[in-house]
């Protein structure tokens, strides 16, 4: 056995372990280089998918741009969310894009993968009520007249589509062999927990029919939640999350609290295995943790964001920037606002 071939050997076992990880599929929003995904070839090329998950890209090519827009969008609110804490979401250029935090079953990686699923869902569902995707379209099992009296009718969100979508593309990872059997049951519930999110807080929108703006007809549609709602919802269950262990009960292995005092959790709860780390120092070893050297801090602020915690008590220094702000606008008839810019000296804190 040459040296050649064992570097090859576990150049290929590297390789094989980094696609494996499930959020790897994330990478798809930072693929700017491929145009739209339109056909099966793109699939084979597609950095980030496991095997199993090409097979589903080239099944059902027309919804993958929708996934990928998924991507961007769990991306830019998991950053939203998290934008005043130690970690906030830092995106590497690399495969995972969040580095190792999310290979972790830390809280921060019940998050990533409960946002994940539920962006899926949300950007699938949103293509199919644009009318974007030949399968799928309004959901037509809405019709009728309601318990209510108005009359279900325009285009409800195709929520059922959207949901198993994610579901057979996000969670195929974790129903793979090779995965860790508590990580595994972990990230799947968070991923449905994320799901839920979206199904829980659906909602109804309705036009009035009628002479002069009256309500004499009420025609309703049922329609997904702003993504920041959802976004949310699931960092709420972020803050609530449970420390969980895997058990035998029976023959089933599930989840259950670590401490045998808290309450068990719901399907809509976010789990987690282990504590998280501090965040604190920027660690060449972990990809992902950078550390909050150079983070802006809130001087007078006593939560995560205030100097003293963001900063972990290494201190931070101040300096005066020169802001330009929008100021002195004006209406103007008809119909533009008018602004003028305002220069102003602010203090601005950075950590040690």
């Amino acid at each position: 056995m040459t040296a050649e071939y064992v570097l090859r050997s576990l150049l290929m076992l590297f390789l094989a372990l980094l696609s494996a990880n499930a959020s790897n599929w994330l990478y798809l929003a930072k693929l700017s280089s491929v145009g739209s995904i339109s056909d099966e070839e793109t699939c084979e090329r597609l950095r980030g998918l496991i095997q199993r998950q090409v097979q589903i890209c080239k099944r059902s090519v027309e919804v993958m741009d929708a996934v990928r827009r998924g991507a961007q969008l769990a991306i830019d609110e998991c950053q939203f969310q998290f934008r005043n804490r130690r970690w906030n979401c830092s995106t590497l250029e690399t495969m995972p894009v969040f580095g190792k935090v999310v290979t972790q079953g830390t809280r921060e990686a019940a998050f990533v993968y409960a946002i994940s699923a539920a962006s899926v869902a949300f950007a699938v569902t949103r293509a199919c009520s644009s009318g974007e995707l030949e399968k799928c379209g309004c959901d037509r099992t809405v019709h009728g007249v309601s318990p209510e009296g108005f009359q279900w009718s325009g285009c409800s969100d195709n929520i059922a589509y959207g949901v198993a979508f994610s579901q057979s593309f996000i969670d195929v990872r974790e129903r793979s062999k090779g995965q860790s059997p508590s990580k595994a049951l972990m990230n799947l519930h968070n991923n449905e927990a994320g799901r839920k999110a979206i199904l829980s807080h659906m909602r109804v929108e309705c036009k009035c029919h009628g002479v002069s703006g009256s309500c004499e007809v009420k025609t309703c549609w049922k329609a997904m939640p702003p993504f920041r709602k959802v976004g949310n919802v699931i960092k709420e269950k972020f803050d609530g999350a449970t420390e969980v262990e895997q058990r035998k009960v029976g023959t089933t292995k599930v989840l259950v609290p670590r401490n045998s005092q808290f309450k068990p959790h719901t399907d809509e709860d976010l789990v987690y295995l282990e504590p998280s780390p501090d965040f604190c120092d920027h660690d060449p070893r972990t990809p992902g943790m950078l550390g909050t050297a150079g983070r802006q801090c809130n001087r007078t602020s006593k939560a995560i964001d205030g100097c003293e915690l963001m900063c972990c008590g290494r201190g931070f220094q101040t300096e005066e920037v020169e802001v330009v702000d929008r100021c002195s606008c004006k209406f103007h008839w008809c119909c533009y606002v008018k602004c003028k810019q305002c220069r102003k000296m602010v203090e601005m804190h950075t950590c040690r």
